[in-house]
């Protein structure tokens, strides 16, 4: 199939106020071999993976994983992203950024190699934006393709690297100005390193090699949090950290 054109189609669609329909039949994928490989060409066209998403599969023949671009990496005392249905949509999760790379491996990598590859870890912000219309009917193949709503990442304070490594549960408290949004997190799949095991096996094994730098995030504590722009926001993760950031409209 043309995963070139799907790359292409999937990248223009990138921009505020976005509600697209399914893809066309002709480059719809089918697989998540087809599904991966638009993400190569979406890295063709776009440039370098600043980072990557991921989670353990949800079901047989399901994965979540997605390369997140350098351009859409941020950090600092503002984020700018697209709007979604007015707001700034956030999933408060952490982040593991390679110090080593790791190059593709047919036989994978043991747990042990993968964390000593690990530099810092840090509180971060998936950034989201959901492009396909809520009626479309895309298939978990094109929203796979699509990285699975992701629009860019926010990386902010590091943390701990043992607290990191234990943190299954997080109380995450958000506030802005007429806004204050507590939530007992729990990681989705216990422990944020597992998806990130998994992920570099699996993609290693598939001829998928990682650099040093690139930022890995591993699911949500508390899925999708909406929030107004313009506003300076404080965002603690209790006994882990705090910071303050304003959200900017693309």
């Amino acid at each position: 199939m043309p995963f070139e054109k799907a790359a292409k189609e999937l990248l223009n669609r990138r921009k505020a106020g976005v509600k697209a329909p399914q893809l066309p039949e002709d480059i719809r994928p089918k697989s998540l071999d087809d599904a991966l490989a638009i993400h190569q060409e979406m890295l063709k066209q776009k440039g370098d993976a600043g980072g990557w998403k991921c989670l353990l599969p949800p079901s047989e023949g399901q994965i979540i994983a997605a390369p997140i671009f350098m351009d859409s990496v941020q950090r600092g005392e503002t984020v700018s992203l697209i709007e979604d249905n007015s707001m700034a949509r956030i999933e408060p999760e952490i982040a593991f950024v390679l110090e080593k790379d790791l190059p593709a491996n047919t036989e994978g990598y043991s747990n042990e190699e993968i964390d000593a590859a690990i530099g810092n870890c840090h509180m971060a912000l998936e950034l989201m934006q959901a492009r396909f219309d809520a009626e479309s009917g895309a298939t978990f193949y094109e929203k796979l393709a699509d990285c699975m709503v992701n629009q860019g990442l926010f990386i902010g304070p590091e943390i701990e690297r043992e607290l990191a490594y234990k943190a299954s549960e997080i109380f995450i408290d958000i506030e802005q100005e007429g806004l204050s949004i507590t939530k007992e997190g729990k990681h989705p799949n216990e422990l944020p390193q597992n998806p990130l095991h998994w992920f570099i096996n699996y993609m290693t094994k598939r001829g998928q090699s990682f650099k040093a730098g690139e930022a890995i995030i591993t699911g949500s504590y508390a899925g999708i949090v909406e929030v107004d722009f313009d506003l300076e926001t404080t965002i603690s993760y209790k006994g882990l950290g705090e910071y303050k950031v304003t959200f900017k409209r693309k």
